[in-house]
């Protein structure tokens, strides 16, 4: 079986715009029929990257705008959505999080829908949800985004350092995760006080609901067998000395991240759409406060029903491309494997043959270019 991958690039005359070929996309993709027409006023999340302050490579706001009036049109409620990071940066908790999200252009006037943090305040607004899998029995999710009807994936495809490179899966397993999600995916222990910095303000005491942390000596100590790894003490800590122990190796931790994807798409899989941007194709995630130099040219757009199929499918054109003079990577031919030249210890496959393996889709596509 193949799946169809939708595809348009960005060559456009003045009568055919990048517009009016992604609003074909969006048709070839059929996006009116995940909304559920028998429900009054259905509810849409729209799930991205806002992007990291200072980093200029995450989708542009007005391609989120095109989607948002599709979606009011076909009669649903649409918001765009993303949960909050489990590393202190400017997306960390949701009043950060959105005046990043409205300096890096996401305002209602621009995008004609309101900005929901899928997490809530702090990363702890989120939904149990069962799934049995070999990693996790259950997995802790952004509540907007589980209790939303539909789901439109909107991933900037880009490299990545654990996982080769950030497509759909990423974007809805990683980026879906509340905090407490992303902190088991990328670590099995708890997290770690730098005592040489801690000043024993007790900050993070007050603040751990399961009583896991204490003084010792006038430092902060986690007691890893109470810790249930929700992450609010890294948030917390005013000077920033709790960390995460990235200690999760590179096949599970891509594995875990498969399981989340499968997760967030168990009760919504006939109810979604997968939309790959690729273009700017940075070497690393969106999270920094900057993006290196494009490593191959704009490819385009991409739209599916099946996400592995569209990730396989965005891996093959980026793999394709003739790689940019100038940018990281060594090898510039076409037909090299661009993700692995980046990060050779990568192997990226691992994501997707276990998506297969979870049911999640094919890695065997048709390409069709509108």
């Amino acid at each position: 079986m193949t799946a169809p991958v939708f595809y348009i690039d960005f060559r456009v005359t003045p009568k055919d715009t990048n517009f009016k070929k992604f609003q074909r996309l969006l048709e070839a993709v059929e996006l009116k029929k995940i909304i559920p027409r028998k429900k009054k006023r259905p509810l849409v999340a729209i799930k991205l990257h806002f992007g990291e302050q200072g980093n200029t490579a995450y989708i542009r706001p007005i391609y989120l705008r095109q989607v948002v009036d599709r979606v009011w049109e076909d009669g649903g409620r649409p918001f765009l959505t993303d949960s909050n990071t489990v590393y202190v940066g400017t997306r960390a908790d949701a009043v950060s999080h959105l005046t990043t999200a409205i300096q890096n252009g996401f305002a209602y006037a621009v995008v004609n829908a309101p900005l929901v943090i899928a997490d809530g305040l702090k990363g702890t607004a989120e939904v149990e949800v069962e799934i049995n899998k070999e990693h996790f029995q259950t997995v802790f999710l952004g509540e907007a985004v589980v209790e939303a009807d539909s789901l439109i994936s909107m991933a900037h495809f880009k490299g990545h350092e654990l996982s080769g490179f950030g497509g759909t899966i990423k974007n809805l397993g990683m980026g879906v995760a509340s905090r407490r999600g992303k902190l088991s995916q990328h670590s099995n222990i708890a997290p770690l006080v730098n005592a040489k910095k801690c000043t024993g303000c007790g900050d993070c005491i007050t603040h751990c609901a399961q009583h896991a942390i204490q003084l010792e000596h006038e430092k902060a100590v986690i007691d890893p067998q109470k810790c249930v790894g929700c992450a609010e003490c890294i948030l917390i800590c005013p000077y920033g000395n709790i960390q995460i122990q990235w200690n999760e190796s590179i096949p599970i931790f891509q594995q875990k991240m498969v399981e989340y994807t499968y997760g967030v798409l168990k009760d919504k899989q006939d109810r979604a759409i997968f939309i790959n941007f690729i273009n700017q194709v940075s070497p690393a995630c969106d999270c920094y406060g900057h993006n290196d130099a494009p490593i191959v040219g704009d490819v385009g757009i991409l739209a599916s029903r099946d996400p592995i199929a569209l990730d396989q499918a965005s891996a093959d054109l980026v793999n394709q491309s003739p790689g940019v003079v100038g940018s990281c990577l060594k090898d510039l031919t076409p037909g090299s494997d661009k993700f692995r030249d980046v990060y050779p210890q990568i192997d990226w496959t691992i994501q997707l043959d276990y998506a297969v393996e979870l049911g999640l889709g094919t890695r065997e596509y048709e390409l069709i270019k509108i």
